[in-house]
């Protein structure tokens, strides 16, 4: 047994090369091989191996005939698990088996691998699929020692379709046209986004000409089985779009709301241009008939000063001149205020005041403040591994979100903020528009080699707090900009999130 683990867990110094950043190669780093070797009496006496892919950083299903030796012999034969990518194996445990659906479950625990998501929507018949692992005809042309097969390495890929669901001996399978052999057992069949569908078990013989089919357990089968071993999984159940549909959907949208609003602030500006000319209307009127009034009353005491000043002409020539001259007196004041009125008559047109709200005049935008509470568009979205969960999201002074994550501005007038993990092979972007009302996740699923570098970018800068430091953000900045021109040109996945003011109690990235 010494000897078996020594095989198992020996260090191989070989170099893997970087994977595509595409779906299934990303789904390929959760791939393994999983290898059985029987001992008697420190001998060697039996060698087998199959395919699995890891649904936690340490749980790995393949198929229940793969280990079924390990059950049967538990002293006498142990388990493996060779990674797709590193330099070493590892040793395994059985964990659960279910020999009806032909599944098991085996855990690895000196390793952490990439975990892959399950696709828990609807297939249909035709959908492009593809078979990941590592087949044994491959394996006999091109292995040349024992070493190879414990030497990690990327598994082999097989495209094909999916022909449709049947129920052989009570369990939900997948027929499918994508070229497996044995050794594939036990790995998957994914999608176009490299979620898994299905656990590749069997294939049909191909006498006499006939064409091969292969059988893969149901995705359905997997979650139950899951479900009863008590092993939690991420699982999709949304349609696997492209980026390129996903970003066709996004600026739709964007246009849509776009037009919503500008449609919306058209009625609203036709409406205060409304009610302003009505304002200005009845302005008008109250001007005019105000100035008509006073036209009127300056006539009216024109006249009457005229009528006294006639009276003291008549009472001057009677030598009243008492009367004469308290009548000639009140005319001539009449006559001058008539006079003054008519002067100061007001003009025919008003001029309102300046509207009050009118907007300010525009500023350097800033990042909003405040709690937000924001929920996935599935429509403006491609997810492919993650939970879509709603997020709360605290904005602070200078772009501290939740209390503790330095977000930066990027040349795109977003605020972003780059998360390199230590132990995870996948790089986030987070970032969240000016307004905090859309707020989006890309994640880039890398191989090793660009994990590494992205990490290596990473220890440059430490910044594990908020910061006010200028010298600090400047160099947070420049760091999470090196950062993104080491990723692909497109991510994985991009989760797309509108977010709305709630209460206080953000606890998001």
């Amino acid at each position: 047994m010494t000897r078996l683990l020594a095989l198992l867990l020996a260090l191989l110094t070989v170099t893997v090369p970087a994977h595509a950043a595409d779906d299934i190669s990303a789904a390929s780093r959760s791939v393994v091989r999983v290898v059985t070797v029987a001992m008697v009496d420190g001998e060697v006496v039996g060698f087998g191996h199959g395919s699995g892919i890891a649904i936690s950083p340490t749980r790995i299903v393949t198929n229940a005939h793969v280990v079924e030796s390990a059950v049967k012999y538990p002293n006498n034969v142990a388990l493996g698990v060779v990674p797709s990518e590193g330099q070493k194996s590892y040793a395994a445990k059985l964990i659960a088996i279910d020999t009806a659906r032909d599944l098991a479950l085996i855990e690895i625990t000196e390793a952490r691998l990439p975990a892959a998501a399950i696709y828990t929507g609807p297939l249909e018949s035709g959908a492009d699929i593809v078979a990941l692992g590592y087949p044994g005809n491959v394996d006999l042309a091109t292995a040349r020692s024992a070493n190879d097969y414990i030497t990690p390495r990327t598994p082999t890929r097989s495209e094909g379709n999916l022909s449709n669901t049947q129920s052989v001996d009570g369990v939900a399978m997948l027929i499918h046209t994508a070229k497996i052999s044995r050794g594939n057992s036990g790995g998957p069949l994914v999608d176009a986004c490299g979620r898994i569908t299905g656990i590749n078990t069997a294939i049909t013989r191909a006498d006499d000409g006939d064409s091969p089919f292969a059988f893969a357990i149901a995705g359905r089968e997997l979650t139950r089985f899951l479900t009863d071993a008590n092993q939690p999984y991420t699982s999709v159940g949304t349609p696997c779009l492209s980026l390129a549909e996903a970003d066709a959907r996004d600026r739709a949208a964007m246009d849509a709301e776009q037009r919503a609003s500008a449609e919306a602030n058209a009625a609203k500006d036709a409406a205060a241009k409304l009610d302003r000319d009505l304002k200005q209307a009845r302005a008008e009127e109250e001007a005019l008939a105000s100035r008509e009034n006073r036209i009127a009353l300056a006539g009216v005491m024109f006249v009457i000063g005229a009528l006294a000043a006639g009276a003291g002409l008549l009472f001057y020539s009677q030598q009243n001149m008492r009367n004469a001259k308290i009548a000639g007196g009140a005319g001539a004041v009449l006559m001058l205020g008539a006079a003054m009125l008519f002067v100061t008559r007001p003009d025919a047109r008003a001029e309102l005041a300046a509207d009050s709200t009118s907007p300010p005049a525009t500023t350097e935008p800033r990042l909003a403040e405040g709690n937000f509470l924001c929920t996935i568009r599935t429509d403006r979205s491609r997810i492919t591994v993650s939970a879509t969960t709603d997020v709360p999201v605290t904005i602070g002074a200078g772009g501290c979100v939740n209390d503790r994550t330095q977000y930066t501005k990027g040349a795109d007038d977003r605020w972003q903020r780059i998360l390199v993990p230590n132990e995870e092979a996948t790089v986030t972007v987070a970032s969240i528009d000016a307004t905090g009302r859309d707020y989006r996740v890309d994640r880039y699923l890398l191989d090793a080699e660009a994990m590494t570098k992205a990490r290596e970018i990473r220890a440059g800068v430490t910044l594990k707090s908020c910061t006010a430091d200028p010298d600090a953000l400047a160099g947070l900045a420049a760091q999470q900009d090196a950062i993104r021109s080491a990723l692909p040109a497109s991510p994985n996945e991009r989760l797309v999130y509108r977010c709305q003011p709630a209460a206080r109690g953000g606890v998001g990235s």
